[in-house]
């Protein structure tokens, strides 16, 4: 049955022919996150039980009784399957120890389909692999990730279980994100800075994100009305940037260069200028070159904790001051560590 048979109304569902055994609704895997939140909204979905695989491209999730509203192939009925609900449940059912728990890793982050996750020094990362796609049922890949390496913030990532499918579509608040987690960044720990530069933006206000991957901030702006002129040097983040563009229905709202922000910058008139680089300092020129009197400008970087946030705002006001402009200070945001000893901060601006 393809994907496009999640559509069933129904009517058209399998009969329920073993009463005494409890409810799951199959639909895609693709479509795994969007129909948990929506049998969530509905109130049906039963977070008690597990998720489990339902052929070679469906998943069937738990629910109470049969969803209304939701979109799904079809309600079946399955054996119980109680929900382990943490990493160390499914560790400890695997055997390990005490002392090999307390080395196990203590967060990672679901993008659509592929777990990331750090694994320190781990033992077996191949059984915490298995665990973590026992713990989350709608992925197929774990990836182990290292550093971003280099000035086209490539990701330095292992494949430590499951089919090794590196490419997927990561949905957050409304955005669909299309990326090869092999191939480009991202970043779980933005996820908030991401939907509030949705927020902030206005209908029909320019916009230039200077460096913009494959849409981390482009596509929450361009999706609240925004005219974004987005700058990506790397030619595999641009790819899905274009594609990420389509996706979210965009692609009339954004102009998008494969080029050095510096090349782009005295091309545009913006009202807002995105620097979603942690070294972003170093480009400030361009960025004031492009932003008109009473823009905001938005500087990434990254601070060691001593520093935080007075290196970042010291390092605007001088760039400011040297262009002959003033500028207001609006916010200063601390988003993430970024390492240790080191926090990703966000300075917001006005500059006249």
């Amino acid at each position: 049955m393809s994907e496009d048979d999640d559509s069933a109304t129904p009517a058209d569902r399998d009969p329920l022919d073993t009463a005494d055994k409890p409810l799951a609704a199959v639909v895609g895997k693709p479509r795994t996150e969007d129909a948990m939140a929506s049998l969530r909204a509905e109130g049906v979905y039963d977070a008690d039980r597990q998720v489990r695989p339902f052929g070679d491209d469906a998943v069937a999730l738990p629910v109470t009784d049969p969803p209304v509203e939701t979109a799904v192939r079809q309600v079946v009925r399955q054996d119980p399957a109680p929900r382990l609900r943490t990493l160390e449940d499914h560790l400890r059912e695997r055997g390990w120890s005490d002392d090999e728990l307390a080395r196990a890793p203590g967060s990672w982050a679901v993008v659509g389909t592929v777990v990331l996750v750090e694994m320190g020094d781990a033992p077996r990362p191949a059984e915490v692999g298995d665990a973590l796609l026992s713990l989350h049922e709608n992925a197929d890949t774990v990836l182990a990730r290292g550093g971003i390496d280099g000035t086209q913030r490539e990701p330095d990532v292992t494949v430590v279980a499951g089919d090794g499918d590196t490419e997927t579509v990561h949905t957050e608040h409304g955005t669909r994100y299309a990326l090869d987690l092999a191939a480009v960044m991202f970043s779980p720990g933005n996820k908030a800075e991401r939907a509030r530069m949705g927020d902030v933006t206005d209908d029909g206000e320019r916009v230039f994100d200077m460096f913009a991957g494959i849409g981390y901030f482009t596509l929450p702006m361009a999706r609240a009305g925004a005219r974004v002129t987005a700058a990506e040097i790397n030619a595999t983040s641009f790819r899905y940037l274009l594609e990420n563009a389509k996706l979210n229905d965009v692609h009339d709202r954004v102009d998008l260069y494969r080029a050095d922000c510096r090349e782009v910058a005295g091309g545009v008139e913006a009202d807002r200028v995105v620097m979603g680089y942690y070294e972003a300092w170093e480009y400030l020129d361009a960025a004031l070159a492009a932003l008109e009197p009473g823009g905001v400008l938005h500087m990434h970087e990254a601070t060691p904790e001593s520093l935080v946030f007075e290196r970042p705002v010291e390092r605007l006001e001088t760039a400011v001051n040297d262009a002959g402009r003033r500028v207001e200070i609006l916010d200063r945001r601390r988003v993430k560590g970024y390492s240790e000893g080191v926090a990703h901060v966000v300075v917001d601006a006005r500059v006249d």
